[in-house]
């Protein structure tokens, strides 16, 4: 999964934000608040982001409805792993990005990950 284009991301975020299923007119509302985009240009991306396995296509009426495949939370995170596994050595990159986090989203990981091992961590 390549990194998204800026459309693309704007389409993500309207349908991630929305929480429903929306139809190119839906997005192409939203998206012009702030830009002054064409149908045919919001409905080429949408397709685009369809066939790159981040949008469904449900018909609807004579159109369709575009919905998130996963979640922005698992299209992060699978964004990280991807990250992540095209590191050969991959204690390195781990050891990096656990002291480039804030020390409360270091401390909300590491509680993840002891909850995923039946571990649990000394508060001291």
């Amino acid at each position: 999964m390549a990194n998204l284009g800026s459309l693309e991301s704007a389409i993500m975020g309207v349908l991630w934000d929305a929480g429903e299923p929306l139809r190119v007119r839906e997005l192409l509302a939203k998206l012009n608040e702030d830009r002054d985009l064409a149908y045919t240009t919001v409905q080429t991306v949408a397709e685009r982001l369809v066939k790159k396995g981040l949008l469904a296509r449900t018909p609807y009426r004579n159109a369709f409805r575009y919905s998130t495949v996963r979640s922005r939370d698992e299209h992060v995170a699978q964004l990280m792993l991807e990250a992540l596994a095209a590191s050969a050595d991959r204690l390195p990159v781990l050891a990096r990005f656990a002291h480039a986090v804030e020390e409360a989203d270091a401390l909300a990981l590491l509680d993840e990950l002891s909850r995923r091992t039946g571990q649990r961590r000394s508060t001291t």
